[in-house]
């Protein structure tokens, strides 16, 4: 699970946690009560074979990477841990539709588009990244059609994203946007001054999804698969951590139940030709 980079001002311990979401797209310092370090520590940062969903994401994209890499950041909106560890790899440029993109402290440039059409130039990039953006995305194809425009041929498109059928985006689906902004957070336990989340769309949020509209924007599949980690929302209450754990625990029991797990993984190479 991730989280923002706000700090927040208050007497509890302060750990980093990689907190797992849907609306939220970015990492920060969360604090903590003494119950949920234990919890998390025991069911899962001390288990050995345990790999967080950030962990596992920006694996991916080291792999995809090429040493000193262009990279664009498709909505890496402000200062976050993730635009710092693209910053460890390569020269970013970072692309949003807010202004505060301007503020990351880790892109080289900061670009602020209209949420489709790129301003750049065809063929400048030798990666694409999105972290918890094609969820609120309008224009889907328009979009990745886009992305692929600005890669150079062969090269790779490599995101995260919630998956539809999992219980926190069927919710976020079919619940009102002021809803989201009074409840996200404070299920999230996130400090009273992060960001309210962005309005979603979910037209881009099933493997088979991805996979059509990538396929349709020039792309191949090199690599896609659905995880689940943390219950981040359960952070609030132990009454909701532990049956919260509990499903998590049968999601990753087979991989019958992968579809309806929380996040999922894609890299999308350009074609060569």
């Amino acid at each position: 699970m991730i989280i923002l980079g706000l700090n927040a001002e208050n007497s509890l311990d302060q750990v980093h946690v990689p907190l797992l979401h849907a609306d939220c797209r970015y990492t920060m310092h969360a604090y903590v009560n003494n119950w949920q370090q234990r919890v998390l520590q025991k069911y899962y940062y001390g288990r050995s074979n345990w790999q967080d969903g950030t962990t596992q994401f920006w694996a991916l994209i080291k792999r995809y990477a090429t040493p000193s890499s262009k990279i664009i950041e498709i909505g890496a909106g402000s200062t976050n841990e993730t635009t710092r560890f693209l910053s460890t790899i390569g020269q970013v440029t970072g692309l949003d539709v807010a202004s505060s993109v301007e503020r990351n402290q880790h892109v080289s440039t900061a670009v602020i588009f209209d949420g489709t059409h790129i301003p750049l130039n065809t063929g400048s990039f030798d990666l694409a990244v999105s972290n918890y953006v094609n969820e609120h995305v309008q224009n889907p194809l328009g979009l990745a059609r886009e992305i692929c425009r600005v890669l150079r041929p062969g090269r790779y498109y490599v995101f995260r994203t919630p998956n539809l059928w999992h219980y926190v985006s069927l919710v976020a689906k079919v619940t009102p946007h002021g809803f989201h902004k009074i409840i996200a957070n404070c299920l999230r336990h996130l400090p009273s001054n992060a960001d309210d989340p962005y309005r979603t769309y979910h037209r881009m949020n099933t493997k088979g999804r991805c996979s059509r509209i990538l396929i349709d924007a020039g792309f191949t599949i090199e690599l896609i698969r659905v995880i689940e980690a943390e219950p981040s929302y359960g952070m609030v209450s132990r009454l909701l951590f532990y049956p919260l754990m509990a499903w998590e625990r049968i999601l990753n029991s087979s991989s019958f139940f992968e579809n309806l797990r929380v996040n999922i993984l894609c890299v999308a190479k350009k074609k060569e030709s």
